[in-house]
């Protein structure tokens, strides 16, 4: 996340803004409620041979609607799509991830709370959803102080420019590490530090500590990634005491996950386009909803589920098979949409 954020082209992010958060807020939230609830729907119909509550429905929506920034980039980045196109669905699968975390907590919070007395008051349904607005304007915010005070203490490293490069991780780390001691959003946090003090700190820093930051992040970052599908596939084949298969459940999950994002980025963009200059066309369209590919993210958040959420080793399940049907399937199809695009219509599919 932090590579993703510090080479964020920002003039492109902000210029967009209003749609980037159109998706990835409004878009996440749609996603998640209802795969969850379509889920739940088919839970209680009978063809799923374990009961799965409604609010463990709406922790897994959440979580499965997480789309994978470096999945996106890197799919992207190899069939050089226009830059409108590329900010827009990177910018959502960023700001979308910090969003599915919050929902996420908050929805495991209330299973819990469900597990131990049997129900949710109306307050904590309430406080629940003040809370979200709560840490995702938090951790932006805390990310904000951290890159302001990044920006200024690189301005006096001019004699000491072996630390520049150290100060860079060691800030963005911090204002992870603070938002999560406020149970803030350190996704939020670590992704706004690194875009506020990018073009700050590029200005402060040597060129040779500008080298050394770009490709010991980008290397961390595929280290990172590298490491989550490692163990993905470890536990795949390996952990088979965390599985428990259910062909309804994975088939109705596929289904509903291409559909709604199919659905939510049509309707979602008709209002986008009402006040955009730059129209985002029916092709774009189709290559955003084709591009919603899960990952680490959904992967790391359906591992972390503890034994009050019963039905954790049929999701665990799902997930791993909805990440490799969108990380071998969709990128694929993705690819080969694309080119055959851009030999029909040329280069200028905007």
């Amino acid at each position: 996340m932090l590579e993703a954020g510090y080479f964020m082209p920002a003039r492109s992010f902000f210029d967009n803004l209003g749609t980037i958060l159109l998706y990835a807020v409004v878009g996440t939230l749609f996603n998640a409620m209802m795969v969850g609830f379509s889920l739940f729907g088919i839970a209680q119909s009978g063809i799923v041979s374990q009961n799965i509550i409604l609010l463990e429905c709406l922790v897994f929506g959440s979580l499965i609607s997480a789309v994978d920034p470096v999945a996106v980039l890197v799919v992207f980045e190899e069939v050089h799509v226009n830059e409108v196109l590329h900010i827009l669905v990177f910018g959502e699968s960023l700001l979308n991830d910090a969003v599915t975390v919050v929902l996420y907590h908050t929805f495991v919070d209330f299973v819990e709370i469900f597990r131990e007395t049997g129900g949710i008051p109306g307050s904590d349904i309430a406080s629940g959803f003040a809370s979200f607005f709560v840490v995702s304007i938090g951790g932006t915010l805390v990310g904000l102080i951290w890159g302001v005070m990044s920006a200024f203490i690189t301005r006096f490293t001019h004699k000491v420019r072996v630390i520049e490069p150290a100060i860079v991780f060691i800030m963005s780390y911090m204002a992870y590490l603070t938002a999560e001691i406020f149970h803030l959003s350190g996704i939020l946090a670590i992704v706004f530090c690194a875009m506020f003090m990018k073009p700050y700190v590029e200005e402060n820093i040597s060129q040779k500590s500008h080298t050394t930051i770009k490709y010991f992040m980008k290397m961390l970052s595929s280290i990172s990634e590298t490491i989550i599908f490692i163990f993905l596939g470890i536990t795949t084949l390996v952990d088979s005491g965390q599985h428990k298969w259910d062909t309804a459940f994975v088939m109705f999950t596929l289904i509903f996950c291409l559909v709604y994002r199919f659905i939510g980025v049509i309707w979602q963009t008709f209002l986008a386009n009402k006040f955009r200059l730059a129209q985002v066309t029916h092709k774009d369209q189709f290559i955003m909803c084709y591009g919603g590919i899960r990952g680490a993210i959904a992967f790391a958040l359906v591992a972390l589920l503890e034994e009050f959420v019963e039905s954790r080793r049929i999701l665990f399940t799902t997930t791993i098979v909805v990440v490799m049907f969108t990380v071998f399937i969709q990128v694929y199809d993705v690819r080969i949409t694309y080119r055959k695009y851009r030999e029909r219509w040329g280069e200028g599919i905007q």
